[in-house]
C-alpha cells in the first residue's frame, strides 16, 4: 500500500522525498512554533488564548506556510472575514514569490505551471489561495474582485480542478437575484 497525504480534498501520493516534508505540510516548522500551534488548536474555543498561541507561532516563524495557515483558518471559521482575507493575500504572495510568479496574481500566466498537476503542490496552493480570496472577496461585497479572481482560476485550469465555477454559479445567482 502506497503512503498518501490529503491536500484541497484530494489524496496525494507520497513519494521518495516525502510530501510531509514540505513546508505546506509543516515540514521545517520550528518545534516552538509547532508547539504553539497545537496549543492554538487545543484552546481555539477559547479566542483570545488561541489568538496568543498563533501570534506566538507567527513571531517564531512569521513566513512559513503551516503558521499562515493557521492563522488563516482561525480568521476564516472565526467568522473574522476581512482578517483572513489579509492572510490570504500573504499567502497568495508567499506562493507567487516560491513559484517564481509574477508578484501581482493578475499577471500569472497559465503556462507558468500546470496548475491542475496533483504533484506541484505550490502551484495547487497557489489556486486554493486564489480560490480563498475570490470567496473571501465576494463574501466581503467586492463582487468585482471576486469575479476577476474566478475568471483568472478558470484560465490557469479551465479543467477546474479546484471547483472555481461554483463560485461564478453564486455570482451569477445573486446578479439574478438583484434584477
Amino acid at each position: 500500500m502506497t503512503a498518501a497525504a490529503k491536500f484541497g480534498g484530494e489524496t496525494l501520493p507520497l513519494g521518495e522525498d516525502s510530501l510531509l516534508s514540505h513546508p505546506l505540510f509543516g515540514g521545517g516548522l520550528p518545534p516552538l512554533a509547532e508547539q504553539h500551534l497545537r496549543e492554538a488548536g487545543l484552546n481555539y474555543h477559547l479566542c483570545d488564548l488561541a489568538e496568543d498561541h498563533l501570534r506566538r507561532a507567527q513571531e517564531v516563524a512569521p513566513d512559513h506556510f503551516a503558521v499562515l495557515i493557521g492563522l488563516y483558518r482561525f480568521y476564516f471559521y472565526k467568522g473574522r472575514l476581512a482578517e483572513a482575507l489579509g492572510v490570504g493575500r500573504i499567502c497568495l504572495a508567499k506562493a507567487a514569490r516560491e513559484k517564481n510568479f509574477a508578484a501581482d496574481w493578475r499577471d500569472v500566466r497559465r503556462d507558468d505551471a500546470d496548475f491542475a498537476d496533483l504533484d506541484d503542490v505550490l502551484a495547487r496552493f497557489f489556486m486554493f489561495c486564489l480560490k480563498g480570496y475570490a470567496y473571501l472577496n465576494m463574501r466581503l461585497g467586492d463582487l468585482d474582485e471576486g469575479r476577476v479572481a474566478v475568471a483568472k482560476l478558470l484560465e490557469l485550469d479551465p479543467s477546474d480542478r479546484v471547483n472555481a465555477r461554483l463560485l461564478f454559479d453564486v455570482l451569477e445567482r445573486a446578479e439574478r437575484d438583484d434584477d
